[in-house]
């Protein structure tokens, strides 16, 4: 058996708080979540940052783990086990807020440790929360609805049917109670807790509450004005464009951004797109317009 260097695992100091504890097994559970990760390893590697924020995030666990490194072990070092009376020198059951499946870890935590926790673990547990990352289209973000996703956990695999709210906003997230880690000894199962993030769109981008459209117009729409249709999160609406319109150009559409308490606009940025001359009348009106600007210089 080797000893598991557990804040190496999360890539923090061993003087690290609890907050940067928390921090980094967030992160590294969210970039190694078989649902969202393509490393071969990926499974194993969250098994590990589970594990090892199970052993720190407990105020006893980490006290009676923090002297048995002082020892001098580091990650890989053989171990034959901690001290005789070690574990029944020291409360394991107490500062800790979760619960955690002892079949899911290593030889090495349950010799510290102890089958299903050890000492004190007899009572009822709650699971832990388990943290995932959804991706939605930008109209299901908008107006709201339903998406359904399949995670695989401990447990296998199962798919849910997640209710998405009209106007969430990425990297807020949604909490779905008791889809997350199953509980001991009668406790109640954690929550599952996504992420929220957007599928990009081919027309629209989201900036703040602001959401971004490219519009395409003809030379003679921007030189003359008109009046042309935009395509709106909502739905179409009809847009003024003044003429004399350089390609470039932003306009804003008040309060066709993203919903809420204040919603945002929408910035429309004008495109001049060019027709090709494919015939030779069209030539012709290209060349009798060139005559008649010949005075123009675009790149004055």
């Amino acid at each position: 058996m080797e000893f598991k260097d557990y804040y190496e695992t999360l890539g923090v100091k061993s003087d690290a708080t609890d907050a940067e504890i928390k921090s980094a097994y967030r992160r590294l559970a969210r970039k190694y979540h078989p649902d969202v990760s393509k490393e071969a390893d990926a499974e194993d590697k969250f098994k590990a940052v589970n594990e090892a924020y199970e052993a720190l995030r407990d105020p006893s666990r980490r006290k009676a783990y923090d002297q048995l490194r002082a020892g001098g072990y580091r990650g890989g070092d053989p171990f034959r086990g901690p001290p005789p009376n070690w574990q029944r020198e020291t409360d394991f059951g107490g500062g800790g807020d979760g619960n955690f499946d002892q079949e899911s870890f290593s030889d090495f935590f349950e010799s510290l440790f102890g089958g299903r926790g050890g000492a004190g673990r007899a009572g009822p547990r709650s699971g832990r929360d388990l943290h995932a990352q959804i991706a939605v289209d930008l109209g299901t973000a908008y107006h709201g609805g339903r998406e359904r996703i399949t995670l695989r956990d401990g447990g296998g695999e199962r798919t849910l049917e997640v209710k998405i709210p009209a106007g969430i906003a990425p990297g807020q997230q949604i909490r779905l109670a008791g889809q997350g880690y199953p509980g001991m000894h009668g406790g109640k199962a954690g929550d599952l807790i996504l992420e929220v993030g957007l599928r990009s769109d081919p027309r629209f981008q989201l900036d703040g509450r602001d959401v971004l459209v490219d519009l395409p117009i003809a030379p003679w729409e921007a030189a003359l004005g008109a009046t042309v249709t935009v395509p709106t999160l909502a739905g179409n609406v009809e847009l003024r464009v003044p003429a004399g319109s350089d390609g470039g150009r932003k306009m804003r559409l008040r309060g066709r951004g993203w919903p809420g308490k204040t919603p945002g606009d929408q910035i429309v940025t004008l495109r001049v797109r060019a027709p090709k001359a494919e015939t030779a009348e069209q030539r012709e009106l290209y060349e009798s317009l060139a005559k008649a600007y010949f005075e123009y210089d675009p790149r004055a």
